[in-house]
């Protein structure tokens, strides 16, 4: 860009990628500073952002994970190479269980890639391309800023990509364009950056006519919440459809507490094969299952023994609609439902659902051992309202499916990528989150009713993956409660296979002396 083409107004390239991310609600930026990205970090603060340095890039992609899945979206920055590569792992989760992450990182100067030097954190090859190639198959959309007059339309593009799939996208900033001075016209033509707008199909309304047809003429309905629903902005529509119709409502594990768990249609998650048998039966001769967001992977699904019958199903994800097994595309989720219930006929509908399975009662015996069996019940009653739970992949995950959650709860799990160790990070993440949407201070608890926590349940080996992370959970100051389950080993793997095996078993910790009073 010449002197002469640069407006009065501009700003620096860094100063207009963050001052994007906190219009779209982002306020804490996780990663780790390397010698590419050192100018990165400067204007993070400057931009009404906090910056949280995590202990290791991998560990910082996971905190971002969990700060997306609490407040929308989120951001990373990493160094070129063995920064970026170390956080492929997380990114990749992310991807696989839609959590928009927008990962930054900061390469070498443009004139270095054009000149082919052997830099340090390349492979020696002179191939620049190599890092970026490897994020093209795990993120949604990617972006290298080599050029100060496009990139600002490059930077708005990449963040709408990651609003429109919910998935992570990747932004390359060259050392030498962090302070390179870009135009500002976006910022006052769109201040806000708007989800990208789907025409009308011409077919939309008859298929609203369609799908109203099968919701008035069902006789034995069922809802089916999924994770995925997360994202498509009508978690609210759902609840209210769920409200309005008293029909039974499940969710899969992905989709657990994303519906108030209190509401008496609302039963819990469908363990298909494993479920009660009343349960089964009741989805079995259901003439019209909703499934909103489907996330149909093997551990989401009970080995696929939960995925709804396709001719009976109504299938609603990001832009699509399937009706008895026939795709509808370029279908907004919002706009679809909001036309669906305008027009239901209530006084049509209703469903008589199959018997609840109220949680046990638990009564310990103190001088018991405290089992698998009774743990999770026993535990139950700690949660408060607002509470955010996570559950490591492992014995965590399968006890904290029983829980039955308050109102305004949250609980989530990895339930297709399983990367063990991923849970400490993200809980740091997920209570940032949930500090900044309560409208809380560093130290206190401006605006919040004080007992909103994040419980974090973790097992003894996926605990000493990521440990370093509760440094920082310090540092924030964050109210945070850590579970440890101490299994002395790899208990899921040991049940897999190998059960007496010692590449199943780790080294014993003293866990009461990781944070001594």
């Amino acid at each position: 860009m010449s002197l002469t083409s640069i407006p009065s107004d501009a700003v620096k390239c860094a100063e207009y990628i963050f001052s994007r991310l906190y219009s779209l609600g982002i306020r804490s930026v996780f990663g780790v500073p390397g010698d590419y990205n050192l100018r990165l970090p400067d204007f993070v603060e400057p931009a009404g952002l906090h910056w949280v340095g995590n202990c290791n890039e991998l560990n910082a992609a996971y905190a971002a994970d969990g700060y997306s899945r609490i407040n929308g979206i989120s951001a990373l920055i990493t160094t070129f190479g063995v920064g970026e590569l170390s956080a492929a792992n997380g990114i990749a989760g992310a991807y696989a269980e839609k959590a928009p992450i927008v990962h930054i990182v900061g390469t070498p100067a443009r004139s270095l890639q054009d000149r082919r030097v052997f830099m340090h954190h390349t492979l020696a090859t002179g191939d620049y391309r190599r890092f970026a190639a490897v994020h093209q198959q795990i993120t949604a959309a990617q972006v290298n800023l080599v050029d100060p007059q496009t990139a600002p339309d490059q930077i708005d593009w990449v963040l709408q990509e990651a609003l429109f799939h919910q998935r992570p996208v990747y932004i390359e900033v060259p050392d030498d364009m962090a302070d390179a001075l870009v135009s500002t016209d976006n910022l006052k033509k769109k201040p806000v950056l708007p989800v990208p707008y789907v025409p009308e199909a011409q077919y939309e309304d008859s298929v609203v006519e369609r799908v109203l047809g099968r919701l008035n003429s069902a006789k034995r309905p069922a809802i089916l919440l999924d994770g995925e629903t997360r994202g498509l902005q009508i978690l609210d529509l759902v609840e209210d459809l769920s409200k309005r119709t008293m029909w039974p409502t499940w969710t899969t594990i992905f989709g657990k507490s994303l519906i108030d768990e209190s509401m008496p249609n609302v039963y819990g998650i469908f363990q298909g094969k494993y479920a009660p048998e009343s349960w089964g039966e009741y989805f079995q001769t259901a003439d019209l299952i909703l499934h909103f967001g489907p996330h149909l992977s093997d551990t989401n699904s009970f080995g696929f023994s939960a995925v709804p019958r396709e001719n009976v199903t109504i299938a609603i994800s990001q832009h699509t609609v399937r009706v008895d097994g026939v795709l509808f595309r370029d279908l907004p989720p919002r706009r679809f439902m909001s036309k669906i219930l305008s027009n239901l006929q209530l006084l049509k509908l209703g469903a008589q659902g199959p018997s609840h399975y109220p949680l046990p009662t638990v009564d310990l015996d103190r001088s018991l051992r405290l089992t698998q069996k009774h743990f999770y019940h026993y535990i139950n009653s700690i949660f408060n309202q607002g509470d955010i739970i996570l559950a490591e992949t492992g014995t965590a995950a399968h006890g904290c499916r029983q829980f039955k959650l308050p109102p305004k709860s949250r609980l989530f799990t990895a339930v297709t990528w399983l990367s063990v160790g991923y849970m400490v990070p993200a809980a740091l993440g997920a209570a940032l989150a949930q500090r900044e949407l309560l409208g809380c201070s560093d130290n206190g608890r401006d605006g919040a009713s004080g007992k909103e926590r994040v419980v974090l349940f973790v097992g003894d080996g996926s605990l000493q993956m990521t440990v370093q992370e509760i440094s920082t959970m310090i540092r924030e100051g964050l109210n945070i409660t850590i579970i440890i389950l101490n299994n002395n080993g790899y208990t899921i793997e040991r049940a897999i296979h190998g059960r007496k095996q010692r590449y199943n078993g780790i080294a014993s910790w003293n866990h009461a002396h990781i944070l001594p009073c």
